[in-house]
């Protein structure tokens, strides 16, 4: 059922809803008109009674036999038998009419509906109890049910008649029904198709408010999404070219111009330090580049989180670090910060912003860590020159052209490694130098 076309679907849920009315219909129709039609015959009768009661009592001068009747299907008998108004039909046997007349003699109310079969048929009377010239008697009218039958046939034939056109035509609503919800189906089916061959410049555009467009509108977004993530990995693939490419060419012009026997630094020794630099410079964009990879994954699983003490990593860490600047003056203000997270991330969050701080500073880095109710912050500062304004919100993205033209990915590191923690972290320019902030939520060591 699910590999046929949507018109098929739809016409066949539309044919099966109609077949199973019609089978409901053909069991309880017969039933409920029967006897919504036993007790209109009844009050016919009755009504009818009323008639000739009114118009055709012959203390009223007026002849009995004479009174139209109005409607053909009611017969009537006066009773009892011996009454002078009695005209004996042979449509009712003498049995039937004589127990009648005891059910009339033995009634205790006035009007009383009866029932009979009689001949294969069934019978409907009514018998009134009636004062006729002071005597008592009694008004015998009776239908029988082949009015009934014949009224209840012709209304289920003409309502089968229907149901069939509808059921056989049933097909062309379903095909208009198929093509008015499967259109906008296509068309999203062919933007999805030529997403897949990366083909995601052409918007999506559903005119529809309903539970497809609704699809449509997350479609579009998908590709907008696609966009620009296509554009970020185009720009990532530039830069990381361009950053790759000056270390191989520096080693390369200098592995060249040894092996001919030029030294650019007026010495191997000095030569073959630059070679060295650039390779150190070379291995570090290339760490860098898989750690960013390596997060980017990291991030579609679940993390494994343990607790540790903050400040003391970060200890650790100026211990490593401060050599290459021996003659920075290092300011520690660090409370005592137990944090819940992935310890070997915060090491790269922490060593990636030292050696940015180390990087630009003069003279002195300052690094704090303060508690608040709800989070733990940790600010790294140094004395260096400020930031562009410009360039103040694009620093955390990979290979942002930063201070004397540089290119990296260091901050970007430290971007993702927070989010993968629920932190915050942001620069800002302050007096005489530049600050990084680290917001980290306290809950996250409670949710231990």
């Amino acid at each position: 059922m699910k590999n046929k076309s949507l018109a098929f679907q739809i016409w066949f849920v539309f044919s099966g809803i109609l077949l199973a009315i019609s089978i409901l219909l053909v069991i309880l129709f017969p039933t409920t008109l029967r006897g919504f039609f036993t007790k209109e015959i009844y009050k016919t009768i009755e009504n009818e009674q009323l008639i000739l009661t009114e118009y055709g009592n012959p203390g009223n001068n007026h002849d009995l036999g004479d009174t139209k009747q109005k409607d053909r299907s009611v017969s009537h008998l006066v009773l009892p038998i011996q009454s002078p108004y009695f005209l004996y039909s042979e449509e009712l046997p003498i049995d039937f009419i004589k127990q009648t007349q005891e059910l009339a003699t033995n009634q205790s109310r006035s009007v009383e509906r009866y029932e009979k079969n009689l001949k294969n048929q069934t019978l409907f009377y009514v018998i009134r109890k009636l004062t006729v010239n002071g005597e008592q008697s009694y008004l015998l009218s009776y239908s029988w049910d082949s009015y009934r039958n014949d009224l209840v046939f012709t209304l289920f034939r003409q309502l089968m008649l229907v149901m069939f056109i509808v059921f056989l035509f049933s097909w062309i609503p379903s095909i208009w029904l198929a093509k008015y919800l499967s259109r906008p189906l296509v068309t999203l089916e062919k933007h999805v198709k030529k997403f897949s061959e990366q083909e995601w410049h052409e918007p999506v555009e559903v005119d529809r408010n309903d539970e497809i467009g609704k699809l449509g509108h997350t479609i579009e977004k998908m590709r907008q999404h696609l966009v620009r993530k296509d554009e970020a990995q185009q720009t990532l693939l530039q830069n990381i070219s361009h950053d790759l490419k000056t270390p191989v060419m520096v080693i390369r012009g200098y592995a060249k111009s040894v092996n001919d026997g030029i030294f650019p630094k007026g010495d191997l020794t000095s030569t073959m330090d630059v070679i060295e630099e650039e390779s150190e410079k070379l291995e570090k964009k290339i760490k860098d580049l898989l750690y960013l990879t390596k997060l980017d994954f990291l991030s579609t699983r679940k993390p494994t989180k343990t607790a540790f003490r903050l400040d003391e990593l970060i200890h650790d860490e100026v211990d490593r670090i401060k050599w290459a600047k021996s003659k920075l003056d290092w300011q520690l203000h660090l409370d005592e910060a137990t944090i819940l997270g992935d310890e070997e991330q915060w090491e790269k969050l922490v060593e990636n912003l030292l050696e940015n701080s180390l990087r630009y500073a003069n003279q002195t880095i300052s690094i704090s860590i303060t508690k608040a109710s709800q989070h733990i912050v940790l600010r790294l500062w140094n004395d260096g020159p400020s930031i562009d304004e410009a360039i103040m919100d694009q620093i955390f993205e990979p290979f942002q052209k930063g201070h004397k033209g540089e290119f990296g990915i260091g901050l970007s590191i430290v971007k993702r490694i927070a989010d993968l923690h629920a932190s915050k972290v942001w620069a800002t320019n302050e007096e005489n130098g530049v600050a990084f902030y680290t917001e980290i939520p306290l809950v996250e060591v409670n949710a231990k």
